[in-house]
């Protein structure tokens, strides 16, 4: 199979949004009565690069940032993770790099994404000619990317580009309702790149939106997989269902005290990929990006929570297991 190939050559574009997380500090205090607050890089798909390199993985952010302090703060941890920073474009005038302000607080867990004018939907086709495709064999990104132009337009040029050049798509759904001017225009446009794209990982809510109601969200899955696609349908704390070849493959989750909800979804696609082409069975690599995930939502930050392949072979070493 062309994505397996692609997966295991482990040489990640990834294509979305980087953005500066500030989160309450110490744990469990809310963000208005906070005196101190901690910064690490943030946003999906920034997250995916660094939880992808920490396992072992090549990974490229290809994005835009403000060309101001908070942007150069996203690229340099950026490349403190070790991402290849080479298509990150810094870009003047009014736009910002996103900003997310949060607490490690499960309960009435807040929030705060402040995306007015944002720096990543100026990515351009231009940007995306530029990329040596032949540099990666898989492409990534997140969902936000079409949620405003030039950003959508670009991305699907990328996903043709990254076609000519033989790479598989792989595709987080990711849907922020906040970022899309209409639920319509959001269920066409991520039709679409579904459509266009060689593994689509989202939730049962995510399919569900696109499908026109939750209840049609795994027939929507099984839609998309039937076409030859191979599809991840997460359900939360009930596991998740991978859809590929004909075949349903369903898998549990590893239970921990959870700190916040976020980052998870990231970690998840970090290590599902980084241990397919590692050379773990599809079961089990759904397990281990189970597994990411629950070390994420078990320690404040996103980006710097990720785990490192000893960090996630630890976890495993030392949990009960997964759920049925």
């Amino acid at each position: 199979m062309a994505l397996i190939e692609g997966i295991k050559g482990n040489r990640f574009a990834v294509f979305g949004r980087a953005g500066m997380d500030m989160f309450a500090d110490p744990i469990g205090t809310k963000s208005e009565d906070a005196a101190t607050f901690r910064a690490d890089l943030g946003g999906s798909s920034a997250n995916i690069c660094a939880g992808l390199v920490k396992l072992g993985s090549e990974a490229a952010l290809v994005t835009s940032v403000s060309d101001d302090a908070v942007g150069r703060f996203c690229v340099n941890r950026l490349k403190d993770y070790g991402v290849e920073t080479r298509y990150v474009r810094a870009v003047g005038g009014e736009v910002r790099t996103s900003l997310a302000v949060y607490e490690s607080c499960i309960e009435d867990f807040q929030n705060v994404i402040y995306r007015n004018g944002a720096a990543d939907f100026q990515v351009t086709e231009a940007d995306m000619d530029a990329v040596d495709y032949s540099a990666f064999t898989a492409l990534i990104t997140a969902g936000t990317v079409f949620a405003a132009e030039p950003s959508r337009s670009a991305t699907f040029r990328a996903f043709d580009n990254a076609r000519a050049a033989g790479l598989p798509v792989i595709f987080d759904i990711d849907y922020r309702p906040y970022s899309w001017p209409s639920p319509e225009v959001a269920a066409d446009v991520l039709s679409r790149a579904g459509e266009a794209s060689d593994l689509i990982v989202g939730n049962d809510e995510e399919f569900g939106f696109m499908a026109g109601g939750i209840d049609k969200g795994l027939d929507k899955a099984r839609a998309l997989a039937a076409e030859g696609r191979m599809v991840v349908y997460k359900m939360g704390h009930e596991g998740a269902i991978t859809l590929v070849d004909g075949e349903e493959i369903r898998t549990g989750i590893y239970p921990v005290t959870a700190v916040k909800p976020n980052g998870a979804g990231d970690s998840f696609m970090a290590g599902l990929l980084a241990s397919i082409a590692a050379g773990h069975s599809l079961r089990d690599a759904v397990l281990r990006g189970s597994a990411c995930a629950s070390i994420v939502v078990s320690q404040p930050g996103c980006a710097n929570a990720m785990p490192t392949t000893a960090e996630l072979e630890a976890f495993l070493a030392s949990h009960p297991g997964p759920t049925e």
